[in-house]
């Protein structure tokens, strides 16, 4: 899903909302979430995951196309885990893609219930 598709999702779901209302409410979240992760906080979205910052060591690398040794500064990286119920939707939705679970709404039949 693209951040446009997201906006159009949340002004379909949202109709008392105006487009560009949205849009604000949108961009101010993700905003929100970089600064605080330019300023080397955690954010945690309770049920969806964390964002963190991790930090990569200085490094020798190669250049792929020549082969030659090249310094690698240290830098950092956004990082996301995922939160246990996320997790847990997934696992969920995969498993009843292969079969491993009923669809939802297909509950099965109890014993007793079964002649």
């Amino acid at each position: 899903m693209t951040k446009s598709e997201l906006i159009a999702r949340l002004a379909a779901r949202n109709p008392h909302l105006y487009q560009r209302d949205v849009e604000r409410i949108v961009a101010t979240v993700f905003d929100e979430i970089s600064k605080a992760l330019a300023s080397g906080h955690r954010v945690e979205l309770r049920g969806f995951g964390a964002f963190s910052v991790k930090k990569r060591d200085p490094r020798t690398g190669r250049n792929p196309r020549t082969g030659e040794q090249v310094a690698v500064a240290s830098k950092r990286v956004p990082y996301f885990k995922t939160g246990k119920d996320l997790r847990d939707r997934l696992n969920k939705e995969a498993a009843r893609a292969a079969g491993l679970l009923p669809a939802e709404g297909d509950a099965a039949k109890p014993e007793s219930d079964k002649t």
